[in-house]
């Protein structure tokens, strides 16, 4: 059975994905029956599954969450704020037990016992729904009969879920005296019938003195598999059942499960592929595959580039040279829509990440006594799984600071003249070769003085220096400054933010925020698609090519020495049109020969990384092209300044800058200068 744990833990932390979001979607005291059934059902199918794994445990504590579903379900107890609060620990709870079986791990025994407690003291008392403007509910739920009239249609596909009626008959057979009729209305042709379908229903007569729950007990793994309808034997059964004659519960089923080998293979073939619309595969065979892909396309750039060079002595290509031509620019376009394809296969939508968020805004929100409303856009829009996973920590981070930080409480928020609910904004879209994931708020938006007097009271800013307000802003990314007035599990410590840049900038990709004191702030995160293609410029520097990733590029210009400032001993700046920016000598940060110091006509790309501009002196710019990011980490060792390498066609190795790495190893090699205008010494320092 342990070949199937993989898949059934999968399966069972979507059903907890699901049971979350739907939980924080209840109408609390109008809650709608749909809803609260599809909470049921997953909850349902974990506690089958595990039951059927052996993890008792689970399936135990499962049970009594179910049961207080079933209750809300039946409309015998309403949907309150408590009740959602404890099912949403018990979410929690059921998430940890999974995670622990999956990786061999301790159970929190103490946790589950307190959260199972809970569960069984909102069940011991009574359901606040009017139970007796259903007393038919009543009488089905809480009192014996003489006997049962039960009618029991399984949907078509019951069997192939490994359910069997047979063994539904033993059991009820067990309880009491039984009788049973078998409705075939719905039975094709013997020419039409698909062994692995179910088209019998029964209609079943039990009598004895039983209860309704050991009845409804024998159906609780079919009862989302089947119609089913149980009345006391007293009562008229509302579904007509054919009057054929009665047949053992033996032969009913096995009617319905014996197999017919002359069952056409068209309409099986036609439900197979129903149900073959996706598979689950491990993402190490993926990235072998990507991998393999990655190596295709440098052999395709290879072929290419020889291929081009192949010409006849008077210069004109043979005919079989145009031939070959022809058909290395064929495999140059299979070999880009089989790249496509396969980056594809890690393509997952940015839903994956934001369905983290509402749990997190309800419980946060609560904890905080601010009320907010939570806005997602763009949840379609899609990233590499890779990349996913390593922004939920700072999206978590970013929504606890707009929380804490950002929106007010209700009362903050009426005498500033907004509405008591604050509104938190989520929004992903594509922009050229990236992803960029918006988080805003109509709060208070970021106090400058505040932050500003932090940042001088812990020596990060002098005391007579003046910053621009995207300077102030950009300094809560620096480790250790928070403006939280008192230490909490929430925020206090001064670390949330410089994770977020930290780890953005891990992905190759920056984050800035704008603000307005008052209305609110606005992250902005931009991502690169993939990790494992770049868009690049290579460029030359001494006999050395490098790759510069293009989403760093703002432009390309050439050197005016009426545009130079520089100050003997410090570093050399650059006056494009209205700021400054430091000017970094590729050939001295990387320790190459420069075949000469002057800067005049020399090519410089003005680059940014991490919210600052630098201008990068090359020697000559080359073509512009995709490149397949080979890790240095993992085949050599991390390099300051350098992001990973590619394989170039001519089978050369070419470096791929980290465009803020490189702008930090010259902050280390240079003093910032002071601004040559006299207009204070921070310009240079903000754009280094």
């Amino acid at each position: 059975m342990q070949q199937f744990h993989q898949t059934f833990f999968e399966e069972s932390f979507e059903g907890l994905d699901i049971m979350e979001n739907e939980l924080l979607n209840l109408d609390v005291g109008n809650a709608d029956s749909e809803v609260i059934n599809t909470i049921f059902r997953s909850a349902h199918s974990i506690k089958g599954g595990s039951g059927t794994f052996g993890f008792t445990a689970v399936a135990e504590f499962t049970h009594v969450a179910e049961t207080l579903l079933d209750e809300m379900r039946d409309g015998i107890r309403q949907v309150t704020q408590e009740s959602v609060d404890v099912l949403l620990k018990s979410v929690d709870v059921m998430r940890a037990m999974l995670t622990a079986l999956s990786e061999g791990g301790e159970m929190d025994a103490d946790n589950i016992a307190s959260v199972q407690m809970e569960l069984e003291q909102l069940l011991g008392t009574e359901g606040t729904a009017a139970a007796s403007a259903n007393t038919e509910s009543d009488n089905n739920s809480n009192e014996n009969a003489d006997g049962w009239l039960i009618s029991f249609r399984p949907h078509v596909e019951m069997l192939r879920t490994g359910n069997d009626p047979v063994r539904m008959m033993y059991a009820l057979a067990e309880l009491g005296e039984i009788e049973t009729k078998a409705d075939i209305s719905e039975l094709p042709s013997f020419a039409d019938l698909d062994p692995e379908d179910s088209f019998i229903g029964w209609e079943i007569t039990l009598k004895g003195d039983i209860k309704i729950e050991d009845v409804k007990e024998v159906f609780d793994w079919v009862e989302d598999e089947c119609d089913l309808d149980i009345q006391p034997l007293s009562a008229p059964s509302e579904t007509t059942i054919s009057d054929t004659p009665p047949v053992v519960a033996e032969s009913s089923a096995a009617a319905a499960v014996t197999p017919s080998p002359a069952a056409p293979a068209k309409a099986s073939t036609a439900k197979k592929n129903t149900e073959s619309a996706s598979i689950r595969v491990g993402i190490d065979k993926v990235d072998e595959i990507i991998n393999l892909v990655g190596e295709l396309v440098i052999t395709q750039a290879m072929l290419g580039q020889v291929g081009g060079e192949i010409c006849n002595d008077d210069g004109h290509s043979s005919t079989q040279m145009e031939k070959l031509l022809e058909g290395l620019a064929q495999l140059e376009r299979n070999t880009r829509e089989i790249q496509e394809s396969v980056m594809r296969i890690r393509m997952l939508p940015i839903s994956f990440v934001f369905s983290r968020v509402p749990r997190l805004v309800h419980d946060l929100s609560g904890k905080l006594n601010k009320k907010v409303n939570l806005v997602t856009l763009g949840e379609g829009t899609e990233l590499d799984k890779t990349v996913m996973e390593k922004i939920g920590d700072p999206m978590v981070h970013l929504v606890r600071n707009a929380l804490d930080h950002g929106i007010e409480t209700p009362e903050q928020r009426v005498a500033s003249g907004k509405e008591e609910t604050g509104t938190l904004t989520l929004n992903a879209y594509h922009k050229g070769g990236n992803i960029v994931i918006e988080l805003s708020d109509d709060g208070a938006g970021i106090n400058k003085e505040r932050v500003l007097n932090k940042a001088r009271k812990n020596g990060l800013v002098g005391e007579n220096e003046n910053l621009s307000d995207d300077a102030i802003n950009d300094l809560i990314f620096h480790p250790g400054l928070s403006t939280a007035e008192t230490l909490s599990d929430v925020s206090g410590r001064g670390v949330g933010m410089d994770v977020v840049r930290k780890n953005i900038k891990s992905l190759g990709g920056s984050v800035r925020v704008d603000s307005v004191e008052g209305e609110g702030a606005t992250f902005t995160i931009q991502l690169p698609l993939t990790l494992a293609i770049l868009d690049g410029q290579l460029v030359k520097v001494a006999n050395e090519t490098f790759v510069v990733p293009l989403v760093s590029i703002i432009e390309s210009i050439q050197v005016k020495s009426a545009n130079l400032s520089g100050i003997a001993g410090k570093a050399e700046l650059y006056k494009l049109r209205d700021e400054y920016i430091p000017i970094i000598r590729a050939h001295s940060v990387f320790g190459m020969n420069d075949s000469t110091e002057s800067l005049e006509d020399r090519l410089m790309v003005v680059v940014e990384g991490d919210g600052k501009k630098a201008g990068i002196i090359v020697d000559d710019l080359l073509a512009q092209q995709q490149v397949v990011i080979k890790s240095l980490e993992t085949n050599y060792q991390r390099v300051d300044g350098l992001s990973g390498a590619t394989i170039l066609g001519d089978g050369t190795v070419a470096l791929i800058l980290d465009i803020s790495g490189v702008i930090d190893m010259f902050k280390t090699l240079n003093t910032p200068p002071v601004n040559p205008d006299g207009e204070g010494s921070n310009i240079a320092e903000q754009a280094a």
